[in-house]
């Protein structure tokens, strides 16, 4: 009788493991891909932060216009000479 019940018990814990081991997997599965979106988002509140800041100066200050305009794109002032540098071949 005691095998009986062990194989019914046996039985049903593998029944209840089938059943719930896919769902369990799914909900690792889940749970990664929200912890990687969450990652994800915070960087992008971090950029969006920063780029308000970007916004801000350059809306304002007109020494860090003048600084990018030069950066970016080479501008010069009246009777400036732009020097580049030569590029090395590899």
């Amino acid at each position: 009788m005691a095998k009986k019940e062990l194989a019914t018990v046996s039985l049903i814990i593998a029944g209840l493991i089938l059943i719930f081991l896919p769902s369990f997997a799914k909900y690792q599965e889940l749970s990664a891909k929200n912890r990687m979106l969450d990652r994800k988002m915070q960087f992008a509140k971090e950029e969006i932060k920063r780029l308000q800041l970007e916004k801000v100066r350059l809306e304002t200050d007109i020494a860090y216009i003048e600084k990018r305009a030069r950066d970016k794109i080479g501008m010069v002032r009246k009777g400036e000479i732009l020097i580049k540098p030569a590029q090395t071949k590899k």
